[in-house]
């Protein structure tokens, strides 16, 4: 198969030479060289834009730093010295991503690979964070034991929870939420822990565990449909991590798509994820108590006999949900996941076709399965620093750029 080379337009790596942008240009050399996994100085400069020198520059820093490694000298007809392949060095840095959620805690520390180093997992129920925080400080200590890492490579700790944050009335009420949530930031954790703590939502955790870690690594614009107790979406768009005005775009569970139907906690009729998500599975197969219920229950029930009727009844409203998604956004594709088990993710995302005629005009299919694995959530907490130093951000220049 030939190999493809993700270039700058298909990307947002492309770099500058502006001097004050040394931080994005140091983003881009590494985004660049991950998703192509081995390039050369030369490879860089054509990719990203940037002038030899500039790259010879950031390459010599983030070899000198660790986070590149050098191989062995490419032999080929051009005169001069062999071009030297780089690549990202796995023990580069490390990060940790704890995933917060109704029944579970995950805690995972990554490389710069995104491999898990060492993981653990807690069964709590709806933890408020006097429970929480300090349970995240001894799983912390926890990984830190078990994974016999050099801490002083650690960028710190991404910690995601379900949505909406700081939202009056719809933070923490109802059973897709957490209570007692609505006012913490994360700066307890980040002092006790000595680390800088990143809070983010778990549906746009996801996504950008898909993105650097899964299927989505060559798609610029798309989004993420996390089924969990409620139904969230993480959005990239023109390769960048869109989280909206107040970090809550992608609550598509609040969309209307049955006007007058379901009641919602939120104070509104017929949304989403009153349809698809877990707390409408459980609700359609007639679980007495929803909120104890995981989805390890699902795993030995037999579809054909239990899942027909929430099939059925989710088949319409997220069909709906994803032509309007794709006809606002004009994404590549739609890319479903979550806590559902993999035969009842399938059998939904089987059922959804055929799709409405969509105006997208994109190669590749417009529904994807997400692949990268039941912790994509807790890969995507750990990648939150990771992706901060990868990830180019235009605002950077923007700020810069003004003085």
């Amino acid at each position: 198969m030939k190999s493809t080379v993700i270039r700058p337009d298909a990307l947002t790596v492309s770099g500058t030479n502006l001097e004050h942008a040394r931080s994005h240009n140091r983003r881009a050399v590494l985004e660049t060289v991950r998703l192509n996994r081995q390039l050369t100085r030369a490879d860089l400069a054509r990719l990203t834009a940037l002038t030899p020198q500039t790259v010879s520059n950031i390459t010599a820093e983030l070899l000198d730093a660790g986070m590149l490694l050098a191989g062995a000298p490419l032999r080929g007809g051009a005169r001069g010295q062999p071009a030297v392949p780089l690549s990202i060095n796995p023990d580069g840095a490390y990060s940790i991503g704890v995933q917060l959620d109704h029944q579970t805690m995950i805690a995972v520390v990554s490389d710069l690979a995104g491999r898990v180093r060492a993981r653990t997992e807690r069964a709590v129920h709806r933890p408020d964070p006097q429970t929480a925080l300090p349970l995240i400080v001894q799983m912390h200590d926890e990984l830190r034991r078990a994974s016999g890492l050099d801490w002083t490579r650690l960028l710190g700790m991404g910690f995601v929870m379900p949505g909406p944050f700081g939202v009056e009335g719809m933070t923490s009420v109802g059973p897709t939420t957490l209570p007692g949530w609505e006012a913490v930031d994360g700066a307890w954790l980040s002092r006790r822990l000595g680390l800088p703590v990143l809070l983010q939502k778990d549906a746009t955790a996801a996504a950008i565990g898909e993105r650097l870690y899964g299927m989505a690594s060559e798609l610029r614009n798309f989004i993420y449909l996390f089924i969990g107790t409620g139904l969230g979406a993480g959005l990239f768009l023109d390769g960048r991590l869109y989280t909206g005005g107040r970090g809550n775009a992608g609550e598509v569970g609040h969309m209307i798509v049955q006007p007058g139907g379901r009641p919602c906690e939120c104070g509104n009729r017929g949304c989403l994820e009153r349809y698809v998500s877990l707390r409408a599975l459980y609700e359609t197969l007639g679980v007495a108590d929803g909120e104890l219920a995981t989805p390890a229950h699902l795993s030995g029930l037999p579809i054909a006999q239990n899942g027909e009727r929430w099939l059925d009844s989710a088949v319409g409203p997220l069909r709906q949900a994803v032509n309007i998604l794709e006809s606002l956004l004009d994404i590549e594709a739609v890319v479903i996941g979550g806590l559902l088990p993999p035969d009842w993710l399938n059998a939904l995302v089987e059922r959804l076709h055929p799709l409405p005629v969509s105006i997208r005009h994109h190669d590749g299919e417009r529904l994807r399965l997400g692949s990268a694995g039941r912790d994509v959530v807790a890969l995507g907490a750990a990648a939150l620093p990771i992706f901060d130093e990868f990830n180019p951000q235009y605002e950077v220049l923007l700020k810069n750029g003004r003085g």
